[in-house]
């Protein structure tokens, strides 16, 4: 059991049979009446962000939410399937449980896959890939003043932006989190 006093960013609970997740949370003492504590918590299985306030004394269950390590193997349509490398079993995932920022993932990396119970709820890609850049258009001297970017599509199809001295062909780092140029790989 954990109480709303201790509440700390990324902290999970059960509340009404939803499993959240603390995002921010504030301990408000107004003047007059008594503390509170609001947050904004995010529901890890809709992704849907909620703001509510908590008496610091309320009380709700620990959500223990299982993050293992699983090799991307392929896709079939719309089922992901990971390998598990401790026991080699293949294990589906269904397209609308993958995150948009999976689409900078290739076979045989290593992700994050993320259960509450059993139940497969999201997959969390490495934060930082490096995929080879398959299409982009030349970049040529003098066209811009500071920081100019083209688009670029990657190995994975991918589209982001890099910038003008990135050549087709070339292996870059990208920051799964945002969809950013990094650096040369």
């Amino acid at each position: 059991m954990i109480t709303a006093g201790d509440f700390r960013n990324g902290v999970t609970f059960e509340e009404e049979g939803q499993v959240l997740q603390v995002i921010e949370f504030q301990h408000v003492k107004p003047g007059k009446g008594a503390a509170f504590v609001r947050t904004k918590t995010k529901n890890v299985i809709t992704g849907a962000v909620v703001e509510k306030s908590y008496n610091p004394t309320a009380k709700f269950p620990t959500a223990f939410i299982e993050r293992k390590d699983m090799e991307y193997s392929y896709s079939d349509g719309e089922l992901y399937y990971f390998m598990d490398p401790e026991s080699y079993e293949l294990v589906p995932i269904n397209e609308s449980d993958l995150s948009d920022n999976f689409k900078f993932v290739k076979e045989n990396m290593t992700c994050k896959v993320l259960s509450y119970k059993g139940k497969v709820f999201g997959v969390e890609p490495p934060t930082f890939v490096t995929l080879q850049v398959t299409k982009t258009d030349p970049g040529f001297k003098g066209d811009t003043a500071t920081n100019a970017t083209k688009p670029a599509t990657l190995e994975t199809g991918a589209e982001i932006k890099v910038p003008l001295f990135i050549d087709e062909g070339e292996m870059i780092n990208v920051d799964t989190r945002t969809g950013e140029y990094m650096s040369r790989a």
